[in-house]
């Protein structure tokens, strides 16, 4: 069955991700408190998750998923690729490689950190969402979207943070920068719930489908034709 809005909500989704892998290469310091230029819109992927999970269901969330997670790595791929190359004599002059590797050179422990922590992120909020929706037999929607977040969001926090940071940073620094994006990420879906309930509301309106995962198989490698 094809869908309308569908493809706009994925390609969102995967633009979504990968400005906020740029953007994340800033950090600042607002209020007393440090982010990473990431915060300012990567909150939007889960609900866009949230989206796609309540209308579409969890095997079209999936896909989507792994959609996401393959330009991720493309676009870290090539990103190292294009920091190890030499760099052409006006460009070194105008610009120079140790500045472009300064400000757009991640390293693979980061990018791995990334990888991990989205990808299971996504697929916990996915599945908590699903599940619920089934439980509540699909009502207390704003609970259901904030829940699934708050699940999906402490497994990508801290998985990230974990994997990117640990025995880099002081142990309370690396609490402090992790709890911080975790209750940042979390507030910012909470205050965005009046646009997912509309969003979500619109969709299955114009799309004619609200998916109920019942006896959905719910690993996320399973390779799916639904």
């Amino acid at each position: 069955m094809g869908f309308r809005y569908l493809d706009l909500i994925s390609s969102a989704f995967v633009a979504v991700l990968l400005i906020s892998n740029v953007a994340a290469l800033k950090v600042f310091t607002l209020g007393g408190l440090t982010f990473d230029g990431g915060a300012l819109i990567f909150p939007l992927s889960y609900i866009f998750g949230d989206v796609l999970t309540e209308v579409y269901g969890y095997s079209v969330s999936r896909r989507v998923i792994w959609q996401g997670l393959f330009w991720l790595v493309v676009f870290n791929l090539i990103m190292m690729i294009c920091v190890a190359l030499p760099g052409e004599k006006g460009w070194e002059s105008s610009v120079g490689q140790a500045s472009f590797a300064r400000v757009l050179g991640l390293s693979p422990r980061v990018a791995f950190a990334g990888w991990v922590g989205f990808f299971w992120g996504e697929f916990c909020n996915s599945f908590v969402l699903a599940r619920l929706k089934v439980l509540t037999e699909g009502r207390y929607l704003p609970l259901r979207t904030i829940g699934s977040t708050i699940a999906g969001q402490l497994v990508d926090t801290g998985l990230f943070c974990v994997i990117a940071f640990g025995g880099v940073l002081p142990q309370a620094t690396l609490i402090s920068y992790t709890l911080t994006g975790y209750i940042y990420k979390v507030a910012v879906e909470a205050l965005m719930t009046p646009v997912t309930l509309w969003t979500v509301s619109l969709l299955k309106r114009r799309e004619g489908v609200d998916a109920y995962d019942r006896g959905v198989d719910f690993n996320p490698f399973r390779g799916s034709s639904e």
